[in-house]
C-alpha cells in the first residue's frame, strides 16, 4: 500500500512515498481504506522531533475518513462497507496510508451530509473541543457570580473553529474569541462568535470594555503563556482555566488568590492509556455526525490538497506552521 512517511526528523521536506505492507484487522481493530486526512499541528511537531526506531519508518497523521475494509474478531460496532470518521491514536502509526488500522472504540460514523474532506476536517479537533469544553471545563455547570460567558482564545484555528460551534450549538452561553486579521474575524463571526477581541492586544482591558461582566471559563487554544497574566486578570473567581498547547513553562500560581483550576486536555489520552471510558470517544464523533447532519455544525475545512502525495503534504504542513492557517486543511484521493 502507499504510505508517507519520514525515518530522520526534520523539515516537511523529509516527507517520503513508500509502499509498505497492508495491515490486518484483528480485536477491536478496523481496517480502514483512507480516503482523505486533515493536517494538526501536532502531525508538524512530531515530524519535527520524533524519530522512529532504526530503519523504520514513522507514519504521520490522525484525522481521517474512509470505509470500513475487515474488522477485528471483537469488533461489534461496525462491519465492512462502514463509512467511518475518526482522529486515531498517537502511539500507533498514522492515518498517511491508503489503509489504516484503528481501535472501534475511539471511531465515529461518518455524518451522511457531508463530503469525505468536510468530515474528515472534524475529529481530531471536535474530540479536542468536547472535551475540553465539556469535560475538563464542564461549561454547563455555571460559575457563581461569573458571567455567563466562555472565552476562547484562538478561534480561527481548528480547534477554535468548532469549539464555537459546539458551544452555540450545546448550550446558551455568549461565546467571545480572539482573532487579528479581517478574515479571520469574519470567519469567527460566521461560525457564531458574539464578540471578537483581537490577541495581539491585551485582553482583560478588551474584555472588559465589552461590558458583559467576567467570564468564568476560558479556553487558550495557542499562545498561552503570552496571554496568561492577561487571563488572570479577566477571569472570574473561582473561573475554570482550560489549554491545550505546550508552552516551555507555564506559571499558574497567580490563579491562587482567585482559586482559579487549570485543566490540560490531550484528546489522545484515552487511546494511549486504554482507559475505562475509552470508548465515550466514538460515541462523541456519532453525537458531532448528528449535528453536523442536523446542520447544527459546519465543516471547518478551508483548504483541500489533492492528491494525497508527499509535495501535498509537505505543503500542507508548511501552511500549518506558518500560524496562520485559518480552519482546517485537508487532503484527498491516493
Amino acid at each position: 500500500m502507499k504510505a508517507i512517511g519520514y525515518q530522520t526528523p526534520g523539515p516537511a521536506s523529509v516527507l517520503t512515498e513508500i509502499d509498505l505492507l497492508r495491515p490486518r484487522a484483528t480485536g477491536h481493530d478496523l481496517l480502514v481504506r483512507v480516503s482523505a486526512i486533515s493536517v494538526n499541528p501536532v502531525d508538524t511537531k512530531v515530524r519535527a522531533g520524533a524519530t522512529p526506531e532504526p530503519g523504520q519508518w514513522k507514519i504521520l497523521g490522525w484525522d481521517a475518513v474512509g470505509v470500513v475494509e475487515e474488522v477485528g474478531e471483537s469488533v461489534t460496532r461496525f462491519r465492512p462497507g462502514d463509512r467511518v470518521f475518526y482522529a486515531g491514536s498517537i502511539t500507533r502509526p498514522g492515518t498517511n496510508a491508503e489503509f489504516h488500522l484503528v481501535d472501534e472504540r475511539i471511531t465515529g460514523h461518518a455524518p451522511t451530509s457531508l463530503s469525505d474532506t468536510e468530515s474528515a476536517a472534524l475529529p481530531l479537533t471536535a474530540i479536542t473541543a468536547w472535551e475540553m469544553l465539556f469535560d475538563r471545563l464542564d461549561i454547563r455547570r455555571p460559575v457563581p457570580g461569573a458571567a455567563n460567558v466562555v472565552l476562547i482564545i484562538g478561534g480561527a484555528g481548528g480547534v477554535g473553529s468548532i469549539g464555537i460551534q459546539l458551544v452555540r450549538a450545546l448550550t446558551d452561553l455568549t461565546v467571545i474569541t480572539t482573532a487579528s486579521r479581517p478574515e479571520t474575524r469574519d470567519w469567527v463571526r460566521d461560525l457564531g462568535a458574539h464578540h471578537v477581541i483581537d490577541h495581539s492586544q491585551p485582553l482583560a482591558a478588551q474584555v472588559g470594555a465589552l461590558g458583559i461582566g467576567a467570564p468564568g471559563l476560558v479556553f487558550s487554544t495557542t499562545n498561552t503563556d503570552q496571554h496568561l497574566a492577561g487571563i488572570n486578570d479577566l477571569i472570574a473567581p473561582q473561573g475554570r482555566f482550560g489549554l491545550i498547547d505546550d508552552p516551555a513553562a507555564l506559571d499558574i500560581l497567580p490563579f491562587k488568590r482567585k482559586a482559579v483550576s487549570v485543566h490540560w486536555e490531550l484528546m489522545f489520552t484515552r487511546p494511549i492509556f486504554q482507559t475505562a471510558d475509552m470508548g465515550e470517544q466514538g460515541e462523541l464523533l456519532d453525537e458531532v455526525a448528528k449535528l453536523a447532519d442536523a446542520g447544527r455544525i459546519h465543516s471547518t475545512v478551508t483548504e483541500v490538497l489533492t492528491p494525497i502525495n508527499a509535495a501535498n503534504l509537505a505543503r500542507a504542513h508548511t501552511l500549518i506552521e506558518t500560524g496562520k492557517a485559518r480552519g482546517k486543511i485537508v487532503l484527498e484521493g491516493w
